[in-house]
């Protein structure tokens, strides 16, 4: 398969070959669905919890005798009748915690990057060297690529410290490794840029057998 390589200055500087058995999966939507159920629920802390009766402070006393007061009955102040008592059927702490074997974690990813590239929504360039660490600089990449949606994700090989304090501050900007990648951030993406250098990374990654990455 091949693609356009282009430089950040969105002009053509040559074709890449990516490897067709990372980028042409028949993609299964209820699968992907199933995917981001998982990786969301895992990102749930679930500490939200209410105290019952037995863990509130107080009623230690009766509040008031039993007969002859005119009042209701009562026996503890912690009861959920009371202001400050125990909350019945409350949040109670628990993990949400989902479970998914690495098999069917790396097919979904497989069929989240096959999707995107489907969609026209990934981009190969040359590399992401900037010249200062402004965000105006990450600015005029959006411009020359022509990337107008508000969630894109970078991937590279290596960390690029001047790229990364560049767009610290942009929030529909996020940056990864190639092989910290996972289905969840492709699939969170509207438009995805891949270094030269990422992609071949992340082809060595998924599939040490597959077609390598050149340039042409």
């Amino acid at each position: 398969m091949e693609t356009k390589l282009l430089s950040i200055n969105g002009q053509e500087v040559g074709k890449c070959e990516i490897p067709k058995e990372i980028f042409s999966r028949k993609v299964d939507a209820h699968f992907l669905h199933e995917l981001v159920k998982y990786y969301l629920a895992n990102k749930r802390r679930g500490t939200a919890q209410a105290k019952k009766r037995n863990e509130v402070s107080g009623g230690g006393k009766k509040p008031w005798k039993q007969k002859g007061t005119g009042r209701a009955r009562h026996g503890s102040n912690r009861s959920p009748l009371w202001r400050g008592g125990g909350v019945v059927f409350g949040p109670r702490a628990h993990s949400f915690k989902l479970d998914m074997p690495k098999t069917k974690r790396r097919a979904a990813l497989l069929e989240a990057l096959s999707s995107k590239y489907a969609d026209g929504a990934i981009t190969v360039v040359d590399n992401l060297d900037i010249t200062e660490a402004k965000t105006k600089q990450v600015r005029g990449i959006f411009k020359a690529l022509k990337i107008e949606c508000k969630k894109v994700l970078f991937v590279s090989d290596e960390p690029n410290d001047k790229f990364s304090l560049a767009s610290r501050n942009m929030k529909e900007v996020s940056w990864t490794l190639a092989r910290n990648i996972n289905a969840y951030e492709i699939l969170r993406a509207r438009a995805i840029i891949f270094t030269i250098a990422g992609m071949k990374d992340l082809t060595e990654f998924l599939n040490p057998k597959a077609e390598k990455v050149s340039a042409k």
